[in-house]
């Protein structure tokens, strides 16, 4: 999953994608890239980030996905937390709804169920403005796991079918270092909840907290390509980089290391 953030504040690239053109070039070019999946964000969601009205984000997305649609064959994820959004994006054309709030507004399981998009349920302690403000866990693990099974239930019992759902820990999301590394050392455990599980571990502040360097988060890319190998170990579906072509060619190594996946050209 390739990471479109059509923002001008996103923690690693705010501002980067200059208007519907400059955006739509970048997502065909993560598309060439090796992106599987394209996300498409329209409100920041950063540590201390303020909310956005949906008029605005929508304003920033739909033309966006629009214009790309009939582009590519990849599939399209809106990364929002509105419903009104989601639903506009997927009248423009988008395939999949990533939520950081687990579907947690007003209607948007139902919602969910009715567009019969896939959905991605994501664990978050608190809300972006103060989630790092003293996250607390008693067990990091097992509370995300509940959370997310918990969640993924509700989707459920609203009518989202579950080959429909996703589930993502969310690095990052609320969570101190300690925490972050304890999530990505037990990720087999979330994998074993029985839904595909997304990974966003790229350009994360915690790669830097640990002493590997990259202050400036596109300093980071060992530290994501790391994280989104012991990722693919653990047997996670996706992961959500900004550094696809990198990744790729990870990931295709690390398969044929393991003879896990063929050794074919990238397309």
């Amino acid at each position: 999953m390739g990471v479109m953030n059509v923002t001008p504040d996103s923690f690693s690239d705010g501002g980067r994608l200059e208007g519907v053109e400059g955006a739509v070039a970048h997502g065909l070019a993560l598309d060439r890239a090796g992106a599987d999946i394209l996300d498409i964000g329209g409100e920041s969601t950063r540590p201390g980030a303020r909310p956005v009205n949906a008029e605005d984000e929508a304003g920033r997305v739909l033309p966006v996905i629009r214009t790309l649609r009939p582009l590519t064959p990849r599939r399209i994820s809106i990364d929002t937390c509105k419903p009104e959004v989601a639903r506009g994006a997927m009248e423009a054309g988008a395939d999949i709804w990533n939520d950081v709030t687990a579907l947690a507004a007003p209607g948007a399981a139902d919602l969910a169920a009715e567009l019969g998009c896939e959905v991605v349920l994501m664990h978050m302690q608190g809300e972006p403005r103060t989630m790092q403000a003293a996250p607390q866990y008693e067990d990091v693990l097992a509370e995300v796991c509940a959370f997310l099974e918990a969640r993924a239930g509700a989707a459920l019992a609203a009518g989202v079918a579950r080959e429909k759902i996703w589930l993502d820990p969310g690095i990052g999301f609320g969570k101190t270092v300690a925490h972050n590394l304890a999530l990505l050392a037990g990720l087999e455990r979330i994998v074993a909840l029985g839904f595909p599980v997304l990974l966003g571990a790229s350009r994360k502040r915690f790669i830097a907290a640990v002493g590997a360097g990259g202050m400036l988060a596109s300093d980071r890319l060992g530290g994501s390509l790391a994280a989104a190998l012991a990722g693919a170990q653990a047997g996670v579906a996706a992961v959500r980089v900004h550094d696809v072509a990198e990744t790729v060619q990870a990931l295709r190594v690390q398969a044929a290391i393991l003879g896990d996946g063929e050794v074919s050209p990238a397309r």
